[in-house]
């Protein structure tokens, strides 16, 4: 028999389960998705990209042992992709054996034809009909690259947790899915689909996290080494970049120095590596210009007085 995972009872249970998983929640995050799971209510997660949104729901699905289900938002995502389709080619089969045979009863073929049988089940489908006690988490990752007409969509579900097709009736989930939506903040979403959550912005940690971040994340780096390069990671933030560095560069820059065998940062080791922190060539060129020596000294400058 399957062991079910309780829900944490508190705040403080919430961040320790996280923590459990190598997610270090702030107190703020870890109260809203308390009051989330509390509530049964979907937790919206607004935030720039690598800041550690989609993050949360791999580690809570991983944490609670329920299933995650992830629903990658993209221009163009409609209702086939996003909850069911019917699987045409079969029903075309269905259709030509049933007319060999001689069986064309017209009501009798479509309600064959449009049985759970030829049903494609997309993730919110799969989600609602989960076994009751593993309800899994339904991620909808950067819903911002949908239209309106799909936040409209998901209104329905949000709201009642459950769902239409017009062939077979409305599909009602037993238990609710663990719902987490996420967005980059690239354009508004409408106010009715975020009443229906509970909200939070997921901003860039402080130093002092990141530095905790860097070393669950990236326990192989340096102490020196890894105290400098969120100094430098948290100053970058604070200039005017295309695309400032989330926390995912900043573990992948730690591993990348490791690898390099860097103990302590220097202008060299970053000229080399900033393509593992920034994305953008002008942001690259800005850094390279020689930014990049200044903001060093001045991180090993406040570091060294800080010691």
């Amino acid at each position: 028999m399957t062991t079910v995972t309780k829900l944490p009872a508190s705040i403080d249970e919430t961040a320790a389960l996280l923590d459990r998983a190598d997610y270090l929640a702030d107190r703020p995050l870890a109260t809203v998705l308390f009051l989330a799971l509390k509530m049964g209510r979907p937790l919206f997660l607004e935030g720039e990209a690598g800041v550690g949104k989609t993050e949360i729901a791999k580690v809570l699905a991983a944490a609670l042992d329920r299933p995650l289900i992830r629903l990658q938002c993209y221009e163009g995502l409609d209702v086939s992709s996003a909850l069911y389709e019917w699987n045409y080619a079969a029903q075309m089969i269905e259709i030509r054996l049933a007319e060999a045979s001689g069986d064309t009863a017209r009501d009798a073929m479509r309600s064959e034809i449009f049985s759970e049988r030829f049903l494609i089940r997309r993730p919110i489908l799969q989600a609602l009909e989960a076994v009751p006690g593993r309800a899994p988490v339904l991620l909808i990752d950067e819903l911002d690259r949908t239209d309106e007409a799909f936040e409209a969509f998901l209104l329905e579900i949000l709201s009642d947790n459950q769902v239409t097709i017009p062939e077979l009736g409305t599909i009602r989930a037993e238990e609710p899915p663990i719902v987490i939506i996420t967005t980059n903040r690239t354009r508004e979403i409408h106010d009715a689909l975020k009443r229906r959550c509970l909200y939070h912005w997921v901003d860039y940690p402080k130093a002092e996290r990141e530095l905790a971040i860097v070393r669950r994340k990236a326990p192989r780096a340096n102490e020196e080494l890894s105290a400098e390069l969120v100094g430098f990671v948290q100053r970058l933030r604070t200039i005017d970049l295309f695309k400032a560095p989330g926390v995912a560069e900043t573990i992948d820059w730690a591993n990348a120095l490791t690898e390099l065998n860097a103990v302590a940062l220097d202008p060299a080791h970053i000229s080399d590596t900033l393509g593992v922190l920034l994305k953008y060539q002008d942001d690259i060129e800005r850094l390279q210009s020689g930014e990049s020596r200044k903001i060093l000294d001045e991180v090993k400058r406040e570091l060294g007085a800080a010691s």
